[in-house]
């Protein structure tokens, strides 16, 4: 089965029923394995797909304008789906990206203060010098290595050091792999079935593990940073010093560890991701690899960009959008319907499942012309205007987009722009690249690479 857009008939079918081509269990064992290997061809060109699998009600949007229905106009009747709390609330409990309403509202304004412009041209220079000492490291690298785990480890160290003031160098493997655990373990069957949220569900011994080594660090993280009397100005010392406005109560230990798990689950591993697909995307594309240089070459000289000169790396920027668009991390927005609802003819009904497949729709050949193809002119200023602001959504939209989308795209500028200055990576041979989509959108194989 090819998961190529290109494949399908052209013109956009409205609102229909689509049946999936497997049996119940071929689909179930694919959705548990990749869901990226249930998308078939046609799911592209339909704007609204209906299906029913036992108790469940769900509807995959993929029209800009229903889309922005579900995140924006009518986003008080959606809440965020049982699927996101059961795959991720063990970890994340009642983080910013799982709560609701108030609370979550409350949440939010606590740490955005921590993502304000000003206090990100502050992390663009731990970005750079995190990026350098990497660069250090693969100084005398002959044989080919997974990119893709450099990223990983160096986003979480640079989300260490921005957001909580602390270096987790030697920690980084034991991270890395309990992270592993986490996002790649697979939709649960009850899930799946659409059977109440009331049903207790199985977590593996290596799952309860990895979240139980994640508390420990978290807790030990706090327990340091409460004995300090100063103010380190970073995100962990603004939660700490938040009070309830009616109660002046603080954030007990188990919300801090929360806030603090979900910063450094969103804060690293997707924009690690994206950066390895940036550089798998830029090693078959040399016609774009030269632009880019010229680029660096005219704005940096050589040296390592700092804050002010982000707004002129566009052509940077470009690439890292489309590798976005192609293979964004977030891949899936799963949500609830509160109460009846209408998407064009289509009635919706409370306790029905919405999914908005960010692939799908970045995929979608109504909305991008050969979809499939890797062109970051796509992101040229007059391109953008000129499309629907919900027809490319890799951070997600509305009032809930994501906190830290403006950091990311800067971490991304500057990462991309110091290592291409040193680095032309190249596809080593016989490792295959193939993209699957779990909790995040990930090379399953890593992404192995040599420098030239």
């Amino acid at each position: 089965m090819t998961l190529s857009s290109a494949a399908a008939s052209a013109g956009p079918v409205e609102d229909t029923f689509l049946a999936p081509p497997f049996g119940l269990l071929d689909y179930i064992r694919r959705l548990r394995a990749n869901q990226l290997s249930v998308i078939t061809p046609e799911v592209f060109h339909r704007n609204l797909i209906h299906s029913r699998l036992f108790f469940l009600d769900s509807y995959l949007v993929n029209k800009p304008d229903y889309i922005e229905q579900v995140l924006l106009t009518n986003q008080q009747n959606y809440v965020k789906s049982q699927f996101a709390r059961t795959a991720l609330g063990p970890l994340l409990g009642d983080g910013m990206l799982l709560s609701e309403g108030a609370f979550w509202r409350s949440q939010r304004g606590i740490a955005a203060p921590a993502f304000h412009h000003r206090r990100i041209a502050g992390m663009i220079d731990a970005t750079g010098a995190e990026t350098e000492a990497m660069l250090a490291r693969w100084q005398g690298r002959h044989e080919p290595f997974n990119v893709a785990a450099e990223m990983m480890g160096l986003t979480l160290s640079i989300i260490a050091r921005t957001m909580f003031s602390i270096d987790v160098g030697s920690e980084i493997e034991t991270i890395r792999q309990l992270m592993d655990e986490v996002v790649a373990r697979p939709a649960s069957l009850l899930d799946v079935f659409g059977l109440p949220s009331w049903l207790p569900r199985f977590y593996s011994r290596r799952f309860r593990a990895a979240v139980a080594a994640f508390d420990a660090l978290v807790a030990r993280l706090v327990a340091e940073r409460r004995a300090e009397t100063g103010d380190r100005g970073d995100l962990l010392s603004m939660l700490l010093a938040a009070r309830d406005p009616e109660t002046g109560a603080g954030m007990d230990d188990k919300l801090l560890r929360d806030e603090i798990l979900t910063i450094f689950l969103a804060g690293h591993e997707t924009t690690a991701n994206a950066l390895s697909w940036c550089w798998f995307l830029l090693a078959q594309h040399p016609e774009a690899e030269a632009r880019l240089h010229a680029e660096l070459d005219r704005v940096l000289g050589g040296r390592t960009p700092g804050f002010a000169d982000l707004a002129e790396l566009k052509y940077t920027r470009m690439i890292f959008d489309e590798a976005l668009r192609l293979y964004p991390p977030a891949h899936t927005i799963a949500r609830t319907a509160l109460g009846e609802d209408h998407l064009g003819g289509v009635r919706i009904r409370p306790g029905a499942a919405i999914f908005i497949s960010i692939y799908v729709t970045h995929r979608n050949p109504t909305l991008w012309p050969e979809p499939d193809r890797f062109d970051p002119d796509r992101f040229a200023p007059e391109a953008v205007a000129g499309r629907h602001r919900f027809a490319y959504l890799p951070f997600s939209g509305g009032p809930r987009i994501c906190i830290g989308n403006s950091f990311a795209v800067a971490e991304a500028q500057v990462i991309l722009a110091t290592i291409a200055q040193r680095h032309r990576l190249r596809l080593a041979p016989g490792r295959p690249v193939e993209p699957i989509a779990q909790v995040t959108l990930r090379p399953k194989h890593g992404i192995w690479v040599s420098s030239q």
